[in-house]
């Protein structure tokens, strides 16, 4: 359940008053009732801690009187238990339930909020898109409801719960039943709970709720929601009681102008006083809320086909039964939960004006009640068909009648033909033909199953993707659901094939074009392209994407590419003249690998630099290789042995033949007899080929 930090701030605190003897109890010894935060016409709410889980609960407490009888109480934990199996993010959680000496109770989640009877008082008139977004999770929790067999049957803005992160829970599921299943179909002493401004006409009239009365419930909550105002007010509770019966609800934009005509055939649909014409529960409803609020999403002011679709189907006068009120008149405010007293049609042989039924000690002379009764022939009751017309009055006295046999055989022939044309229109136009069940949100086999058991037959449609429908369940019929279809004719399903998901296939080493193509068959967009070297991934094709192959998108999905640009070009750089380690280190750096081509002697370059490099400049890629020749230095060649003592002629020969340069000088003993006395560098060393070689004489 739900505080309420708005508008009820101030009556939650007076309520929540020390004097309630319920504050400060320990319920079934273990719910720690606290303060009262709303009170209603069947129960009390109440902050509590659950002693047990150390956890805050809403404890709601039947008023007394309710919880002294036992069968009551019985049907309160049956109901109590179906609303506990539900379990959907848009429903109260139902946690347990109770009688602590005769105080009835059940303990549920706390939503603290508001309601949307706050939403409404603040915003309203509101937007279509808002008012469908408000009223959507509400029905996918009745929808819930539905499918568990749970009618609701007390569906008003009060029992829809906003909290406070803008979650909408509804509230009260199955409450109203434990209050009047024992009275729903007696003749007297019956109670009908509910809310005066959301009850069906078939609630007013014969006492009885299934889906529909939810789904009307829900059409009165969007039509308030768009206009801000109730579909039918009035002095009284039967004023209230008798629109409902007698009155269409009127469309949203004869208040609010500029709503679009497929909302206004929405509401109608949905709160058609045939109850025929009303989508079959909650779940076909919301398919329908779903339609319109795509087309509001598109902003379409006008869509003809979907306000043909969603307008109800107008119902021959004939075929329409009339209603006249049993109890006129009546006094009273309309209240949050109303009695009401049903009468059985045995009870109507001669209803008066002045007719009464109660309920204990409710007197009915103020409910809203109504009832069916035949179609009179004329406004002055049946015709008197004793006489035939045209009589001639009184036979002459001893003269006996003449008879026509004439007439009585027409009058036979035409009531023949009347009976045939009026069959074969019947059959024809009506008899023949059945409605469609509701199969919406059931699995195929179920489907199927249900329509077959109605003398239908099921062809497969196409399958389609749902964003809202679990794989292998209904997402449409073909006709809708409550149309008319002739006995055994087709009915076309389409299942859902679960939400539209694609895996994101490996895309790397693919090109650009063609992966860009790939993208547009899974229905993913093609985001953000960057560009990348790349050493293994050819120029213009993908690197990788992001997200990663292998991830399951929604369609739209943005996949951003990272594209090859190719190898990054190295630059090479210039070498020559400098020492081969250094290079060789610079090049392993870049990603390049430094190759000695070849070593050579020379004369000019020291050992150990590059003398030539290749290529020269430019650039390369990575793991490329530059090759250098590279310099040994001069050639050394040893100075030949035996030139002291020798001629000069012979030892300049020796010399040259070895590749040095010589070069004589006289010693300081010099006579002239031209032998080598010393020679510089000397014998058995070695020097630079081409090098001087000094030779001292004698």
């Amino acid at each position: 359940m739900q505080t309420d930090r708005h508008a009820r701030a101030g009556k939650a605190a007076s309520a929540a008053s020390p004097a309630d003897p319920l504050t400060g109890r320990l319920l079934d010894g273990r719910y720690r009732v606290g303060r009262r935060i709303a009170r209603g016409g069947m129960a009390s709410v109440y902050e509590a801690t659950d002693t047990r889980l150390d956890r805050t609960v809403a404890v709601k407490v039947m008023h007394p009187g309710l919880g002294d009888d036992d069968e009551f109480a019985a049907r309160f934990v049956r109901e109590a238990h179906a609303a506990a199996r539900l379990s959907h993010p848009n429903v109260v959680a139902v946690f347990d339930q109770g009688n602590d000496d005769g105080v009835v109770f059940l303990a549920m989640e706390m939503v603290v909020g508001h309601t949307l009877r706050d939403t409404i008082s603040q915003e309203s008139p509101m937007s279509p898109a808002r008012a469908i977004a408000l009223l959507e999770p509400v029905l996918a929790a009745l929808a819930t409801a539905h499918r568990a067999g749970l009618v609701h049957r007390d569906v008003k803005p009060e029992n829809v719960l906003i909290a406070e992160d803008g979650r909408i829970k509804v509230a009260d599921f199955g409450l109203a039943k434990a209050v009047s299943a024992d009275t729903q179909h007696t003749a007297t002493g019956g109670v009908l709970i509910g809310t005066l401004s959301y009850l069906a006409p078939e609630l007013v009239v014969e006492g009885r709720a299934d889906e529909r009365a939810d789904v009307y419930a829900a059409g009165v909550v969007l039509f308030e929601l768009l206009t801000g105002r109730k579909p039918h007010e009035g002095e009284s509770p039967i004023q209230v009681a008798w629109k409902h019966v007698h009155e269409d609800v009127p469309a949203p934009s004869s208040l609010v102008p500029g709503i679009p005509a497929y909302v206004d055939a929405l509401v109608a649909r949905a709160t058609a006083r045939d109850r025929g014409q009303r989508p079959a529960d909650a779940g076909v409803l919301l398919h329908h809320v779903r339609r319109v609020s795509l087309a509001l999403a598109d902003g379409l002011s006008e869509d003809a086909d979907l306000t043909e679709d969603l307008r109800p189907r107008p119902v021959p006068e004939s075929e329409q039964t009339r209603v006249v009120p049993l109890l006129p008149g009546g006094a009273g405010a309309e209240e949050a939960t109303a009695p009401f007293a049903v009468l059985a049609p045995s009870d109507l042989a001669s209803p008066e004006p002045s007719a009464r039924a109660s309920s204990g000690s409710t007197e009915a002379a103020g409910t809203d009640l109504t009832t069916r009764v035949p179609m009179l022939d004329g406004p002055d009751g049946p015709k008197d068909h004793d006489e035939p017309e045209g009589a001639a009055g009184p036979a002459e006295p001893g003269r006996r009648p003449r008879r026509s046999r004439r007439g009585p055989l027409l009058l036979v022939l035409a009531l023949v033909l009347a009976v045939a044309v009026g069959g074969g229109a019947y059959w024809f136009g009506w008899a023949r033909y059945t409605h469609v069940p509701a199969v919406i949100s059931l699995s195929e086999s179920a489907a199927t199953d249900r329509l077959e058991a109605a003398g239908l037959d099921v062809e497969a449609g196409d399958p389609a993707y749902s964003e809202t429908v679990p794989k292998g369940e209904v997402i449409d019929t073909d006709p809708g659901a409550g149309e008319r279809i002739l006995d055994g004719g087709a009915v076309t399903l389409t299942v859902s094939l679960g939400p539209e998901r694609y895996q994101l296939p490996r895309l790397t080493g693919t090109p650009r074009a063609q992966a860009e193509e790939r993208l547009t068959e899974i229905k993913a967009s093609v985001g953000r392209t960057t560009e990348r070297w790349s050493e293994k991934i050819p120029e213009g094709a993908v690197i990788r994407t992001v997200p990663a192959a292998g991830k399951i998108l929604a369609p739209g999905a943005n996949v951003e590419l990272v594209v090859s640009k190719g190898r990054r070009p190295i630059p090479v750089g210039k070498w020559v003249g400098e020492d081969l380690d250094d290079a060789e280190a610079a090049l392993e750096k870049r990603g390049l690998r430094a190759e000695v081509e070849e070593e050579r002697f020379s004369d000019d370059v020291p050992e150990g630099v590059v003398i030539s490099q290749s290529p020269r400049e430019g650039t390369l890629f990575r793991d490329d290789a530059v090759s250098f020749v590279v310099s040994k230095g001069p050639e050394m060649v040893e100075i030949p042995g035996g030139l002291r003592g020798s001629g000069v002629e012979e030892a300049i020969a020796k010399l040259e033949a070895a590749g040095f340069k010589v070069k004589t000088e006289e010693s300081a003993l010099y006579v002239g007899l031209r032998y080598v006395v010393g020679v510089s560098p000397g014998s058995g060393k070695s020097a630079p080929k081409g090098s001087t070689v000094t030779l001292s004489l004698v």
